[in-house]
């Protein structure tokens, strides 16, 4: 009885002593265990860093222009690229061409591997940018009274540089051999390009390529014509002047284009469908090269250009991208002075009339 009452109250005492120790103390939360992620932590965005001071991204444009085509142009070219960092550079785009190369891929390409660097003129105003192209014409393999001017071969042992007759009296006395006939104002403008293509009636095609000069100046006739009054001043388009001598051929014609005393002889090659190669002897990629004065600028230079405000009838309003220097033309002198590869026919030939645009240029220099 004893054992059993001690007991009790054993137990009574303890559990007395729970009851206070639960009302004293406070239950311990359950942890909520934290998500595992599924992959790793993204990192907090960065803001990309500004383009160097020097890097193409801040040409005027940029962001705008096609860097894929551009980088086919300049594959075109850099093989002709003078330094070794030139020659790094177009291995590098040769490397690159090995994979489907993308626009994006291009435009890094360019923004890694080069600087940029203003072209000035002496006054630092604009220079000009001018266009030529490859002209399609038709020619006769005999004189007739349509077909009536000479496509006069190269002079034996003609040497660059080299002073002869002028225009009007290589026209009245064609001292070299015949190569073909053409209309009096084609021919004009054959030599003003320095190169083109003719048909034949029986279906013959060929390349007319530059093969010497008479060494003497050129000199532009659209002036001139205008200050005679036979064309408006801001209607002196190629096309406008080649109407003027199409409606006059004849002495009167020939008058007025005996105002430029250069003469061009030609060779004639196969037509390979392609286009003519520049001085660079490089064929011209349309839209993409440019010809420059060799006195400032090396064959193979890349090139961005930017021309704005042409003051000639049916004139676009702009030119801007990167271009490949290719080729050079007595007419092209100065530091910020370019004539664009407009391509090849009739079409290239009206648009690269109404070229006269103020013009700034910047070279993309390689980096090492």
């Amino acid at each position: 009885m004893g054992f059993g009452r001690r007991d009790g109250r054993r137990r009574a005492t303890v559990l007395a002593l729970l009851i206070l120790a639960g009302c004293s103390t406070a239950p311990t939360p359950t942890p909520v265990p934290r998500p595992i992620p599924s992959g790793p932590t993204a990192p907090p965005p960065v803001s990309p860093a500004p383009p160097a001071a020097d890097s193409p991204a801040i040409l005027p444009g940029w962001d705008a222009e096609d860097h894929l085509a551009a980088f086919r142009a300049y594959l075109v070219g850099c093989g002709i690229a003078r330094g070794p960092a030139a020659r790094r550079q177009c291995d590098r785009a040769r490397d690159l061409d090995r994979q489907a190369v993308t626009p994006s891929l291009a435009r890094a390409f360019f923004e890694s591997g080069f600087s940029v660097v203003a072209a000035e003129t002496p006054d630092g105003r604009p220079g000009l940018l001018t266009s030529y192209f490859a002209p399609e014409y038709t020619a006769s393999r005999v004189r007739t009274a349509e077909f009536d001017s000479p496509v006069l071969a190269a002079p034996p042992g003609w040497r660059r540089g080299q002073r002869l007759a002028d225009r009007a009296a290589i026209q009245a006395d064609p001292p070299t051999e015949t190569l073909a006939w053409m209309r009096a104002e084609d021919l004009f403008f054959l030599q003003i390009q320095g190169s083109g293509y003719l048909t034949f009636p029986d279906g013959g095609q060929a390349r007319a390529a530059y093969a010497a000069d008479n060494g003497h100046t050129f000199v532009g006739i659209a002036r001139p014509m205008a200050e005679r009054g036979l064309l408006p001043r801001n209607g002196t388009s190629g096309e406008a002047i080649r109407a003027w001598l199409a409606e006059n051929r004849g002495p009167r014609a020939r008058e007025v284009m005996a105002l430029n005393p250069r003469y061009i002889f030609f060779a004639l090659a196969p037509d390979d469908g392609g286009h003519p190669a520049g001085a660079a002897n490089v064929p011209l990629p349309p839209r993409r090269a440019i010809a420059v004065d060799p006195a400032n600028w090396t064959y193979g230079d890349t090139v961005w250009i930017q021309a704005d405000g042409g003051n000639l009838r049916g004139a676009r309003g702009s030119y801007q991208g990167l271009v490949m220097a290719l080729d050079t033309g007595s007419a092209i002198r100065g530091p910020v002075r370019a004539d664009f590869y407009m391509g090849r026919g009739a079409a290239a030939g009206e648009e690269a009339g109404s070229v006269r645009h103020p013009l700034r240029m910047w070279r993309l220099v390689p980096r090492g």
